[in-house]
């Protein structure tokens, strides 16, 4: 057995160099390869989450600005709503006046028709009334003998 341990105790030793060369390696590759490597992508963490930052920064902007587009889109649309129904009510009102107007200078032409119509059936009447007596008189010079007079006749 003690034959065993030295050489165990003989590998060990031999084995010395190999461990500290191991360790000096080690700490070669922390310094030359690791770190660098560990700053450069804390680095690019930090660009990326940055970059991130700002992206949702600006995801935020752009949905602020879109909720004021939309706001004044909708107040356009309700002025140009608001508009049109007071076109239209304006519309109606000057259809209103024209027919008003119409109805009036209708109703002045009935009575002037009217009028005219009744002066023409006073004059006709006058007419008749001029004529009827004239008539009445030939009628009585017709139907009466020839000696009789048509004034005579009339008493």
């Amino acid at each position: 057995m003690n034959q065993i341990l030295n050489q165990l105790g003989g590998l060990m030793l031999g084995s010395v160099p190999t461990m500290l060369f191991f360790l000096l390696l080690l700490g070669a590759y922390g310094a030359l390869v690791r770190g660098p490597l560990d700053r450069v992508l804390a680095r690019r963490r930090a660009l990326t989450s940055g970059a991130m930052d700002q992206a949702r920064g600006a995801i935020t902007a752009a949905e602020a600005e879109t909720a004021v587009f939309e706001d004044k889109l909708r107040a356009a649309r309700m002025e140009l709503a608001q508009a049109r129904e007071q076109r239209l009510q304006q519309w109606a009102a000057e259809r209103e006046q024209a027919l008003a107007q119409a109805r009036s200078a209708t109703q002045a032409k009935v009575q002037a028709a009217r009028q005219t119509l009744d002066q023409s059936a006073a004059s006709a009447r006058q007419q008749i009334e001029g004529m009827s007596a004239e008539m009445s008189a030939l009628v009585l010079k017709a139907v009466l003998p020839a000696g009789v007079h048509v004034s005579e006749a009339a008493q």
